[in-house]
């Protein structure tokens, strides 16, 4: 067993595309009528991407970048809004 802690690195234009995608799929969820907060926090924990409309090809969008990597960005959004 390893007790050393996993260190993630991401990169600065991660960032945008992590930004960008999650924009188009709460785009395409709220279109179709949705609750995009709930249907993303599905995915984010399930894994299973039929949480995530086909609807302007959404799932497909969602699905090219990694589940951490998506709640990396949200962590750190939330971190430097919230956090003095």
């Amino acid at each position: 067993m390893n007790d050393k802690t996993q260190h993630f690195s991401f990169e600065e234009s991660m960032d945008k595309k992590v930004k960008e995608i999650l924009s188009e799929v709460y785009s395409a969820l709220k279109e179709k009528g949705y609750n995009p907060i709930a249907q993303l926090v599905g995915y984010l924990i399930s894994g299973d991407p039929t949480y995530i409309t086909n609807h302007k090809n959404a799932r497909s969008i969602i699905r090219r970048i990694e589940r951490d990597e998506i709640l990396e960005e949200i962590v750190k959004f939330y971190i430097d809004n919230n956090v003095e």
